[in-house]
């Protein structure tokens, strides 16, 4: 017998979005989106059942909020069947980038394909490879910074707070650019502690790490997401400079979720117009669009 997949929530109108409580400025970019079309294939055994998160609901969305600047990342519904995400970067054009996820003998004409089209980033998916020992989590990282670095990508870390954790004294010394997701992913139900999310800001303030301010409700799972303030803050004040934001659209699976809202964190966490330029605007600009 088949296991049930969750149902993803409707999503709602762009327009009852919060308005942002800042004023947005000019190229600011959302590092952290997904879209789901009809016509393309999933994996075969996804996490849940198709979402209502289309493109044209996505774009409605950011210009209600006025996000310029978008970045669609490989969500696990469609594994490492891009298709869809290269039919979206030839639809939107230079303003979009892409994070594909890729098997390891992907051929480097296709990786070529992808830089022309947007791509700037590799997706590690360490959830489906939690069980493996450190080590050898440690030369896959390896081997796929391989294939990232001739073209200038970096490495993008989706990954159980356990994982990090573990990887930590590893990532310290890693000198390939790499943006970790969610946060860190650092939950206390997970059994993650003060000091283990002190030791992932210490990589933060001395590596070449960057981290994404996404995700909030992740980490706060049924708690208020006031509760995420504390590590927001500590982030920005360690490198505002090494941080990027990102909606986590369609919010999978409850599309109900306020993406304004989500924004607006931003003006708690990071006051300062000039941090919250360089989480919005720099950083983005620099990991995504240079060239």
């Amino acid at each position: 017998m088949s296991r049930e997949l969750p149902k993803p929530l409707p999503m709602r109108v762009a327009e009852s979005n919060t308005l942002p409580r800042f004023r947005v400025p000019p190229n600011s970019c959302d590092t952290h989106f997904h879209v789901f079309e009809t016509g393309y294939a999933s994996v075969p055994d996804p996490l849940y059942s198709f979402p209502d998160g289309s493109l044209q609901q996505y774009l409605r969305m950011t210009e209600w909020l006025g996000i310029e600047r978008v970045v669609l990342v490989q969500p696990t519904y469609y594994g490492t069947d891009n298709s869809l995400l290269a039919d979206v970067l030839k639809n939107i054009g230079p303003r979009c980038r892409g994070v594909v996820r890729i098997e390891e003998d992907t051929p480097d004409r296709e990786l070529d394909a992808f830089h022309e089209l947007g791509v700037r980033a590799i997706r590690l998916d360490l959830f489906a490879r939690e069980s493996w020992p450190t080590a050898d989590i440690i030369a896959y990282v390896r081997r796929m910074a391989d294939r990232a670095r001739p073209r200038g990508w970096h490495l993008q870390f989706y990954t159980p707070g356990t994982v990090v954790r573990d990887l930590l004294p590893f990532l310290g010394d890693l000198e390939d650019t790499f943006v970790i997701d969610h946060m860190g992913y650092m939950k206390e139900s997970d059994g993650l502690t003060q000091a283990d999310f002190d030791r992932l800001v210490r990589v933060l303030d001395g590596g070449s790490c960057y981290i994404k301010l996404s995700g909030p409700y992740r980490i706060a799972k049924d708690r208020p997401l006031s509760t995420v303030e504390p590590l927001g803050r500590a982030l920005v004040a360690a490198r505002p400079d090494r941080l990027v934001w990102g909606s986590d659209w369609p919010h999978l699976i409850d599309g109900r979720r306020d993406t304004g809202e989500l924004l607006n964190l931003l003006a708690d966490w990071a006051p300062d117009e000039a941090d919250r330029h360089q989480i919005l605007v720099d950083s983005p600009a620099r990991l995504f669009y240079t060239d």
